[in-house]
């Protein structure tokens, strides 16, 4: 646990974070009909926001965490697409983003998502949502969502990973930071692939063949670490980090749709 928290604290500097996070604040667009907009405490006077776009309460339920210069109302289009396949979203801000306030940084990007997790599920299983419980992360959001699929294995039925990264030091090395963190195991505040590892739940990895942020070969990486049984990656060809939904269409979500069809229901 010191090596963690060592580890985190060697992240959690101004110039890391001036490159990792780039919060934006949601000013109040009209909620789209039926969505609902939630509030999770993660610590005293801070509270992070969500979205929820319901299905039915037995269909397939995303718990989605977004890249680092989103907010969750971006998915606004998203999530009514889930809903015409028969799958509830769940998207997550983080601290500074959206309607959430606080400042954003690598240990509590992790530890909200744990708590907002813990609360969101509370709130769920009281109003009768019983269906597979799918966390998903694209970008920065793959390592919150590795974080739940880790610690919370027992409640989740599925894991989806799209742009996400296994190491995160050649993001440092590609952003010219690499030199601030020393050598040595415990730099990797992140430690995704020693997370995807221990996640036996089945598992998709979703990767753009082109991007320019996040190599393909950190895919690899995932998929190479990956615990399931059952796991598989998609390329998707002549796609770059930001413009996967755009070349697939409504193809990206049938992907996602059949991936979580058939999941066996969450424990209890």
């Amino acid at each position: 646990m010191k090596e963690e928290n060592d580890s985190l604290s060697l992240w959690d500097r101004p110039e890391i974070h001036s490159l990792i996070f780039f919060p934006r604040r949601d000013f109040g667009a009209p909620l789209p009909p039926g969505v609902q907009e939630l509030f999770f405490s993660v610590a005293p006077g801070i509270s992070i926001g969500a979205r929820f776009y319901p299905a039915n309460p037995a269909d397939p339920l995303l718990f989605f965490f977004h890249g680092n210069g989103e907010i969750a109302s971006d998915y606004d289009e998203a999530g009514a697409a889930y809903q015409e396949l028969g799958l509830s979203l769940m998207a997550f801000d983080y601290r500074g983003y959206g309607k959430s306030n606080g400042t954003p940084s690598v240990r509590t990007l992790l530890a909200d998502a744990l708590t907002a997790f813990d609360q969101a599920w509370e709130w769920l299983e009281a109003r009768g949502y019983s269906g597979p419980l799918i966390v998903m992360g694209r970008s920065l959001g793959s390592a919150p969502a590795l974080e739940i699929a880790c610690q919370r294995q027992e409640r989740i039925t599925g894991l989806i990973i799209e742009s996400g990264f296994a190491s995160s030091r050649p993001l440092l090395e590609l952003m010219g930071l690499g030199p601030l963190i020393p050598p040595g195991p415990i730099q990797d505040g992140f430690d995704n692939a020693a997370k995807i590892e221990k996640v036996n739940q089945p598992t998709l990895i979703l990767h753009a063949q082109r991007d320019e942020l996040i190599p393909l070969e950190q895919a690899d990486l995932l998929l190479k670490h990956s615990g399931a049984r059952k796991k598989e990656m998609i390329i998707i060809p002549g796609a770059g980090h930001n413009d996967i939904l755009a070349r697939c269409g409504m193809e990206y979500f049938r992907t996602i749709a059949r991936f979580v069809i058939g999941l066996k229901r969450r424990g209890k």
